[in-house]
């Protein structure tokens, strides 16, 4: 009997501890699982940095009912409207006429996130191929955080939006603080400004065979970089860009994998502007072989490939705007030759400003056309000597910059003929792309030093 009682305690002992189980098994059914938040997709988190609306359902659209960021959008309308007014719109219209073969790769060197003039000159290009020393930074995050981390990219992109170019010492500092660093929040920007949708962001590195590596473990001596894929708009192919930080001078260009990436796709274009000079020196020689052999169409300023270098046997060569020379620090580049071209051909007139002369009327464009096939040409040629002709005047009736002389600049005596040993251009920063930010503001004109020196977060205001 005892058996007995003592075997039907057991069970009930197990029925109590399996009812209590099961109990406490419903209770934690009922406490719904905690909700992990949605991460905004990369064209939403690009269009909020941009100032521009995102989708009603996206985890940003709270954010954008901030005064702070309808500031930000405000100022970026506002910019963006007098921008293509006064310029981006010319400069398609421009480049429909003068660019007839258009490839689809673009080769863009010293060029930093500079999207906004690649697809200006070159809108129909698939693959564009970016390259400066600004660094990449992290994939953007918009959160409770960096949503507050606008103005540095106001700032940034100040002398972008008002001259045409990057003061790159201004630029790699803001890049570096702040909560959105580096050149991927101005990439996103210029991208979802030009009417793109985002598709995909990666960061990735190259070794030195130019291969595309992984970033959790990089092999040694790679240099890390940025691929986009975006489109025009539902169901239109894909883009791509590739934006590198990399040094262009010859130690970089030749122990880095950039332009051995970069020649896997074959025959593009290429585009140089405000690039402080430095194609003119020897220590930039393998950047700008590279260029002379792999594009077709190539588009410059006179900061790009001095004149000599274009064999005239292989090149056909247009100019177009005006000549006046190097603003005065860099006034060692002047180019009789180039000079020369410019009055030979008659040069037509561009009704926009681009460049370090980036005043109407002052502007020079350079459209390098290949007659052969890249395939045949052998080498880059080599500098010939030429006889120094004295550059034309101004015209009277242009206005001629508070900076430059009355006169166009006389070449330098040092330089007594085209074949003379190319100038390097002073204190040019590490960054190599613009001199230090002291004598850069000291050669500009007046209007346009109290313009750089404004404060860019006042116009958001």
């Amino acid at each position: 009997m005892s058996r007995f009682f003592k075997s039907a305690g057991l069970i009930a002992g197990m029925a109590l501890v399996l009812i209590a189980f099961g109990a406490e098994a419903a209770q934690k059914a009922a406490v719904p699982a905690p909700v992990l938040a949605v991460a905004a997709s990369p064209n939403d988190t690009a269009r909020f940095i941009a100032g521009m609306p995102v989708a009603a359902e996206s985890p940003l659209a709270k954010f954008t009912k901030d005064p702070g960021w309808q500031q930000h959008a405000k100022f970026f309308d506002d910019a963006y409207k007098a921008l293509n007014e006064k310029q981006i719109s010319k400069i398609k219209a421009w480049g429909k006429q003068a660019i007839k073969q258009p490839q689809k790769t673009l080769y863009y060197l010293f060029s930093g996130p500079d999207y906004l003039y690649a697809e200006a000159f070159f809108p129909h290009a698939q693959t564009y191929i970016l390259a400066g020393l600004e660094p990449v930074g992290k994939v953007p995050e918009i959160n409770e955080r960096t949503r507050h981390g606008l103005a540095p990219i106001r700032a940034s992109l100040h002398n972008t939006l008002n001259l045409s170019y990057f003061i790159t010492s201004h630029m790699s500092s803001q890049l570096r603080t702040g909560e959105l660093t580096g050149t991927l929040p101005i990439l996103y920007l210029f991208i979802s400004r030009a009417g793109k949708t985002i598709t995909e962001v990666e960061l990735i590195n190259l070794d030195k065979d130019g291969n595309v590596a992984t970033t959790a473990m990089p092999p040694a001596g790679s240099i890390q970089g940025a691929k986009i894929v975006f489109n025009d708009g539902d169901g239109s192919p894909a883009r791509t860009l590739y934006y590198f930080s990399t040094d262009l001078s010859e130690a970089g260009a030749k122990n880095t994998g950039f332009l051995k990436f970069s020649a896997k796709f074959g025959t593009g274009d290429g585009f140089v502007k405000s690039a402080s000079y430095l194609l003119h020196n020897a220590g930039f020689t393998t950047a700008r072989n590279f260029l002379l052999e792999h594009v077709h169409t190539h588009v410059q300023d006179d900061t790009g490939i001095p004149y000599q270098y274009f064999d005239q046997k292989i090149w056909n060569l247009n100019p177009y705007g005006r000549y006046v020379g190097p603003i005065p620090i860099f006034q060692g580049h002047y180019q009789n030759q180039l000079n020369m071209l410019f009055i030979k051909e008659k040069a037509p007139a561009i009704d926009f400003g681009i460049g370090y002369r980036f005043r109407l009327n002052e502007s020079n464009l350079l459209v390098a056309v290949k007659k052969i096939a890249p395939a045949a040409v052998a080498a880059p040629v080599k500098p010939e000597p030429a006889a120094i002709v004295a550059p034309a005047a101004p015209a009277p009736s242009e206005p001629t910059p508070a900076s430059a002389p009355s006169t166009q600049p006389a070449a330098p005596a040092e330089q007594k003929a085209e074949s003379a040993p190319i100038q390097a251009p002073p204190a040019v920063a590490k960054d190599g792309l613009a001199e230090t930010e002291k004598e850069k503001t000291a050669a500009m004109p007046e209007a346009e030093k109290k313009t750089m020196e404004s404060e860019p977060e006042k116009k958001a205001q």
